[in-house]
C-alpha cells in the first residue's frame, strides 16, 4: 500500500469529523488514534494529513471540522402544522384468510366460509369506524375474486368510505385499503 502518510502525522477523515494522530500503517489500512483516545482504522483514501499550513492554504481560516460540518447535509425542515398523534399512524390490518380467523375450516361450505370473512370484515369496519380510526387494511389474497367483490359490496353501503387497493410493495395484490372520512361532530 503506497501513502504519503507516516507514524505521527496529524490526519484528518474525509466524510466524518474525526482527527487524530497515525500510529500504525499495514496492509490491513492506517491506524490512527483520535484526541480521546479512540483507535480507529481507516484505508488511505479515507484519511487527508492536515498541518497549520495547509490548513490555512486550502480551507482558509476554517478548521477541517468547521468544512466537514458545511458538507453535511443540513436537515430537512418540516412543514406540517399540526401535530399528529400516534392514533393517526395506526393502521388495522385485518387478514380475512380463514385459517386466520377459525382454528379449522374443515367441513365448512365456501358459502359458510365467505360469511365469515364478511362478518368479520363488518365487525372490524364498524370498530374502526367507533374508534375513529382513518385507515385499514383488508388482506384477502387473490384467489377467484369472490371475497374481493363481496368486500367491496360493503363497503360501498357505507358513505364515509373511500377504499382502492393496497399498496402492491407491503401486500401485494391481494389486499384492498380503506379510508374513513371521519366527521369532526360526531
Amino acid at each position: 500500500m503506497k501513502t504519503n502518510l507516516e507514524i505521527g502525522d496529524k490526519v484528518a477523515v474525509l466524510d466524518e469529523a474525526i482527527e487524530g494522530v497515525v500510529t500504525k500503517i499495514n496492509t490491513e489500512g492506517i491506524t490512527i488514534t483520535t484526541s480521546d483516545d479512540f483507535i480507529l482504522q481507516f484505508k488511505a483514501e479515507e484519511l487527508v494529513k492536515i498541518n497549520k499550513e495547509s490548513l490555512t492554504n486550502l480551507f482558509s481560516s476554517k478548521s477541517i471540522a468547521q468544512v466537514l460540518s458545511e458538507k453535511e447535509e443540513p436537515e430537512k425542515r418540516s412543514f406540517s402544522k399540526e401535530k399528529k398523534s400516534k392514533k393517526d399512524d395506526f393502521v388495522l390490518e385485518v387478514d380475512l384468510h380463514i385459517e386466520k380467523l377459525v382454528p379449522s375450516a374443515k367441513g365448512m361450505s365456501n358459502f359458510d366460509i365467505l360469511n365469515i370473512q364478511i362478518d368479520t370484515a363488518k365487525g372490524q369496519l364498524d370498530f374502526a369506524i367507533k374508534n375513529r380510526m382513518q385507515k385499514l387494511v383488508f388482506i384477502h389474497g387473490v384467489g377467484e375474486g369472490v371475497l374481493k367483490s363481496e368486500l367491496e359490496f360493503l363497503l360501498r353501503r357505507y358513505e364515509q368510505i373511500t377504499f382502492q387497493e393496497a399498496s402492491f410493495q407491503k401486500y401485494g395484490f391481494g389486499a384492498t385499503e380503506v379510508y374513513i372520512k371521519q366527521n369532526a361532530f360526531s
